[in-house]
C-alpha cells in the first residue's frame, strides 16, 4: 500500500516533466518572465531598473555576471533581517554551504518558492522518474536513509536560521515524506558528526532500508560502523539490508567510488543515481537507467546562462540561453532563480551530452582546476584517468586531491597527487603511469605540456594511508553533512596541510 501511495502520487508529475523537455526554450522564457516580474519591486529590482526588462538581452545589459564574493554585500543586507532586497519579503532560512574554494562559508538565501518550486519539486520528480523507469520497484514499502547536516540560529539575525542545505530541507519538508525517512529528525539535525554517526547506526541496523540519500563519503564511513557492530567479516550491506535497491547520490563525483560500492553491495539489483542538488538549487538528475546524463531541469524556478570556459575571466565574455548552447562544449553555470540570486556563477562547469532534451554532465569547477603551466586539467579529466589506472591495476580509491609543483630554478614543474586507497593498486608505478597516459590521450594541453618532458615531469603519487582524508577533514571542521574533498586545486593551500599526515 504504501508503494502504491507514493509511486502514484509522483507519477502525477511525469506529464508536466515531459512537457518541459517538449518545450525547453518557451520553459526557460516563461520563467525569466516569471522572476524579473516579481522581483521588480525589490531593492535589487529597482536598483537594476527591472522594470524596464523585456527580454534577457536587456536582462545582460543592465546585470553583471557575478560570483559569491561580489554578490555577498546584498546578502549581507538580507542577513541583516531587511525585507525585499533580492526577492519579496524577509528571508527565514539560509543555507550554509561547505565552502569547498576557500574556507569562508557562504551564505546562499532560501525563499519559501525556493522549497516549493524548486527542491521539493525537482525530488519529486526524481521520485516519479526512478518509478517510471523501475515499474517493479518496491522502494516505497521500506525506508529511504537520509544522512543530512545541521543547523543553528543564525547570529546577524535571530529571525533567521542557517545550516547545511539538507538540514534546511528536513526542517521543511512536508508531513508526507516523513514517514519514508530515516534517521528521526533529531538525530538527523544533531551537529556533532561522529556522536551522530553512532545515533543513526544504532537505529539503521535494525530498520529495512531499501533506498539512501547522500555524500558517498560519508556513506561509507557509517557503512563500516555497521559492519563493526553486526561482526561482518563478509563486508556485505545486504546482509544488514537486504531489501537495498537504490541509492540517490551527489555532491562528488562518483566515479572513484562506484566500485567500492559494487563490492559492498554486490549483485545486478542495485541502482545508482545522480542527482545535482547544490545550496543555491536542485538543478538535474540522472533519468535513466542505461545512462550517466543528467536531465536539466528548466522548470524549476531558475533561468539559465552559460559562458563557455573558452571565454572564462574574459570581462566581455558572453552569456548565452539555453537555446544557443552546443554539445560537448565546457560552460561555466549562471543562475537566476526564486531565491534571489541574479547571474549567479555557481562555480560549476557543464557540458550538454544531449540537446533533445537538454542533458548533462558535470565536468568541474571554475576553481578546481589545475592549469599551472597550460595543462587545463580539470575534473573530469582526472576523474576519467583515474577509473582507467584503476582498472589496469586492480585499485580501488577512497579519496584523492591533486595540485601542481611549480617550475623552480631548471626542474620542470608536475602534478602531485595523493590518494587514499581502499584497495591499493598492485603496482603503485604502473598506476601513475597509466594516470598520466590516459590524461595525454584525453587532454591534448596536458599532452602538449608533457611532451618529452619539457614542461611537466611525470606526476608524483603519495599513497595515503587509511584515515587520512577523514582526519584532515576533521581537523578541519568539515566532517559529514556536503563537506567534501576539493579534488584539484590550482594552488598548493590544500595539500600542504595533508601532506604532514601522510
Amino acid at each position: 500500500m504504501r508503494q502504491f501511495f507514493l509511486s502514484s502520487f509522483m507519477k502525477l508529475r511525469l506529464p508536466r516533466l515531459k512537457r518541459m523537455q517538449h518545450y525547453p526554450v518557451e520553459t526557460q522564457q516563461l520563467w525569466f518572465e516569471t522572476l524579473i516580474r516579481t522581483a521588480a519591486k525589490t531593492e535589487w529590482g529597482q536598483t537594476h531598473f527591472y522594470n524596464q526588462i523585456r527580454t534577457p538581452q536587456d536582462f545582460a545589459r543592465q546585470v553583471p555576471v557575478q560570483p559569491y564574493e561580489e554578490f555577498y554585500p546584498w546578502i549581507e543586507k538580507c542577513l541583516q533581517g531587511n525585507a525585499s532586497v533580492l526577492w519579496p519579503g524577509k528571508y527565514q532560512w539560509f543555507a550554509k554551504s561547505s565552502g569547498t574554494t576557500n574556507d569562508k562559508s557562504k551564505f546562499i538565501p532560501v525563499s519559501p518558492e525556493a522549497f516549493q518550486d524548486n527542491h521539493f519539486k525537482a525530488g519529486k520528480d526524481l521520485f516519479a522518474s526512478y518509478f517510471e523507469t523501475n515499474p517493479y520497484s518496491r522502494m516505497a514499502n521500506g525506508l529511504n536513509l537520509v544522512i543530512g547536516g545541521s543547523h543553528e540560529v543564525n547570529r546577524l539575525n535571530s529571525g533567521s536560521r542557517s545550516g547545511d542545505l539538507s538540514a534546511l530541507l528536513l526542517e521543511n519538508l512536508p508531513a508526507l515524506y516523513a514517514h519514508y525517512r530515516t534517521p528521526p529528525k533529531e538525530i538527523s539535525l544533531m551537529g556533532e558528526w561522529e556522536k551522530k554517526l553512532e545515533r543513526m547506526a544504532e537505529i539503521v541496523i535494525r530498520q529495512d532500508i531499501r533506498a539512501m540519500t547522500g555524500v558517498p563519503t560519508w556513506l561509507l564511513v557509517l557503512f563500516e560502523r555497521l559492519f563493526e557492530m553486526k561482526q561482518l567479516e563478509d563486508k556485505n550491506l545486504l546482509h544488514i539490508w537486504p531489501n537495498l535497491e537504490v541509492f540517490f547520490h551527489g555532491a562528488v563525483a562518483f566515479g572513484p567510488y562506484r566500485e567500492i560500492f559494487r563490492k559492498l553491495i554486490p549483485g545486478d539489483r542495485m541502482q545508482y543515481r545522480e542527482t545535482y542538488n547544490a545550496s543555491e538549487g536542485f538543478f538535474a538528475f540522472q533519468d535513466q537507467k542505461d545512462s550517466e546524463d543528467l536531465l536539466l531541469l528548466l522548470d524549476h524556478g531558475i533561468y539559465y546562462e552559460f559562458i563557455p570556459m573558452d571565454q572564462w575571466g574574459n570581462t566581455h565574455a558572453n552569456a548565452i540561453g539555453i537555446g544557443d548552447v552546443q554539445l560537448n562544449t565546457n560552460y561555466a553555470l549562471v543562475i537566476s532563480t526564486n531565491s534571489g540570486l541574479w547571474r549567479y556563477v555557481i562555480g560549476d562547469t557543464i557540458k550538454f551530452t544531449s540537446l533533445s532534451p537538454y542533458r548533462i554532465r558535470i565536468t568541474g569547477r571554475t576553481k578546481h582546476f589545475i592549469n599551472a603551466f597550460g595543462e587545463e586539467l580539470i575534473v573530469d579529466n582526472a576523474e576519467v584517468g583515474l577509473q582507467e589506472a584503476c582498472r589496469q591495476t586492480g585499485a580501488m580509491i577512497s579519496d584523492y586531491t591533486a595540485a601542481p609543483v611549480f617550475l623552480e630554478g631548471k626542474n620542470q614543474g608536475l602534478h602531485e597527487w595523493v590518494i587514499e586507497f581502499s584497495i591499493p593498486p598492485e603496482d603503485s608505478d604502473k598506476f601513475i603511469q597509466v594516470l598520466d597516459e590516459k590524461l595525454q590521450k584525453i587532454n591534448s594541453d596536458y599532452a602538449a605540456k608533457r611532451y618529452q618532458n619539457m614542461a611537466m615531469q611525470m606526476p608524483r603519487l603519495h599513497i595515503a594511508r587509511t584515515g587520512t582524508f577523514y582526519q584532515w577533514m576533521k581537523d578541519r571542521g568539515k566532517l559529514g553533512g556536503q563537506n567534501k574533498v576539493p579534488r584539484l586545486s590550482n594552488t598548493r593551500e590544500y595539500i600542504e596541510t595533508i601532506l604532514p599526515l601522510l
